[in-house]
């Protein structure tokens, strides 16, 4: 089966309708690629950028982004690369690690910062552990929800075996054609799956889980989600000075993620000069879809610290 990502969204998919009153959505140009930016809050607002994961978009913030507007933020959520209405650029090459930090730090260009608040879940957040790591200079702080620093979790994978059965669907979806395949067959029950078993009962709506499969199903878009986890295998990073973390930075981790484990989280805070942790214990990797009330008051809490 070929690879069908594109290089532009699809045109019919900009009819979705945002979930609620006071969200802006729009698209914006970022090095030749189409990337659609929701937005809220006042424009002198501290500004702060929201990344998502998989197998999410946009969404998987709408919960916080009123909260965090409350606290006198400028929220922009950007459907990454290969997600949704943005781009779908073809090959694995496109979505090493790090292209995906240097979209935020041209995105950060493009909405005239010099330094941004940022936060990321998921595959939002190692994209956002490794812009602290290139960019440092264009972030105020940063917070990550339920993933390690990037050489915890490489080389956790290496010398765990615990770690390495939790994370078997990473190899599944190195296969081509299969893993589409498996995603999208029964109306997307393995993704859907994905989200319902491991989290809290009641956390997605039907109309949530409707919402999913329409994204999933726009051309390309299974593909170009999939890239990420196989760019993660064979396109290294380049060669950085160092890997240390030197803004601020707050790790959430819901304690109940099946997938990633807890053990991570010092090891990765010894990568930090200013980090600090935060466990939740009732709470499961889909933690700021459980209790975005919480989420976003730790959101808050970090970045008003002085």
């Amino acid at each position: 089966m070929p690879d069908d990502t594109a290089s532009s969204p699809d045109a019919a998919a900009h009819a979705e309708q945002p979930p609620q009153d006071g969200f802006e959505h729009r698209t914006v140009e970022i090095d030749g690629l189409d990337f659609h930016l929701v937005e809220a809050g006042p424009r002198d607002g501290r500004p702060l950028l929201l990344l998502h994961g998989f197998p999410e978009y946009w969404y998987g913030w709408h919960r916080e982004i009123p909260l965090l507007v409350a606290a006198g933020f400028r929220v922009t959520v950007p459907d990454q690369r290969g997600y949704n209405l943005s781009a779908k650029p073809r090959g694995v090459a496109a979505y090493g690690i790090d292209r995906l930090s240097q979209d935020v730090a041209d995105l950060i260009d493009l909405l005239g910062h010099d330094k941004v608040y940022l936060a990321g879940h998921d595959w939002g957040a190692a994209v956002a552990w490794w812009t602290a790591v290139r960019f440092p200079d264009r972030l105020h702080k940063v917070a990550v929800l339920n993933v390690p620093h990037p050489s915890v979790m490489k080389r956790t994978l290496r010398t765990s075996l615990r770690q390495l059965r939790r994370s078997w669907y990473m190899f599944l979806f190195q296969l081509p054609w299969l893993p589409e395949m498996l995603l999208r067959r029964n109306d997307f029950a393995f993704a859907v799956k994905g989200l319902v078993a491991i989290a809290r009962q009641g956390t997605f709506s039907d109309d949530d889980l409707a919402r999913y499969r329409q994204v999933w199903s726009r051309p390309g878009a299974l593909t170009a989600m999939l890239n990420w986890y196989r760019a993660a295998l064979r396109v290294p990073p380049a060669r950085v000075p160092s890997v240390r973390v030197t803004v601020p930075m707050r790790i959430l981790w819901g304690m109940r993620d099946p997938a990633l484990g807890s053990e991570m989280v010092e090891p990765s805070l010894a990568y930090c000069d200013h980090g600090e942790a935060v466990r939740l214990p009732e709470l499961t990797h889909w933690l700021q879809h459980e209790d975005p009330q919480r989420i976003a008051e730790l959101l808050v809490e970090h970045f008003d610290a002085s």
